[in-house]
């Protein structure tokens, strides 16, 4: 082996396979695709599952347990974290706390849990509060503001009775 046979053939940019360009090509004719079947079809296309003809692992698998989707995902922040990031006097929205880094992620509905000591007198606006946290607050001479949630979806009764919109 020769040192300027190392290197030879390797290409950063690899150019794509040009099928269906005559019989010289290599690739020409039926273009890779074979003779006659599904697969030799224009527009013919098989699932990404499919293993065929075998029972797909999709399916192999068993199926356990229930996965609400709809459930209202909830960020938890504990008052001595507030305690610790927040002065005395501030007001502490969940776009502050995300500012700070203390929510991270996405969720729908923000609760404040009394776990620790409150001194300072802080304005905390979330969607929930514990009972033991809305009393440190007020006890620490702070206020505790119940934003409003997501609003539930009402389906119309009479709509799905007559049918009519």
């Amino acid at each position: 082996m020769n040192l300027n046979d190392v290197h030879r053939g390797i290409q950063r940019n690899k150019s794509r396979k040009r099928v269906g360009r005559g019989i010289g090509s290599g690739h020409g004719k039926t273009a890779t695709r074979g003779h006659k079947g599904q697969g030799s079809r224009s527009g013919s296309s098989t699932s990404p599952i499919f293993e065929g003809g075998q029972m797909p692992l999709v399916r192999r698998i068993p199926k356990r347990g229930f996965t609400n989707r709809w459930a209202e995902t909830i960020a938890i922040i504990n008052l001595d974290s507030m305690e610790k990031y927040f002065q005395s006097g501030e007001e502490v929205s969940p776009e502050s706390l995300r500012g700070k880094g203390l929510l991270k992620g996405s969720f729908d509905l923000v609760k404040v849990l009394g776990d620790g000591d409150l001194t300072k007198a802080l304005k905390i606006s979330a969607h929930k509060f514990s009972r033991s946290a809305t009393e440190k607050i007020e006890k620490a001479g702070g206020q505790a503001i119940v934003l409003p949630g997501k609003k539930p979806v009402v389906k119309n009764k009479m709509k799905a009775k007559t049918g009519r919109s």
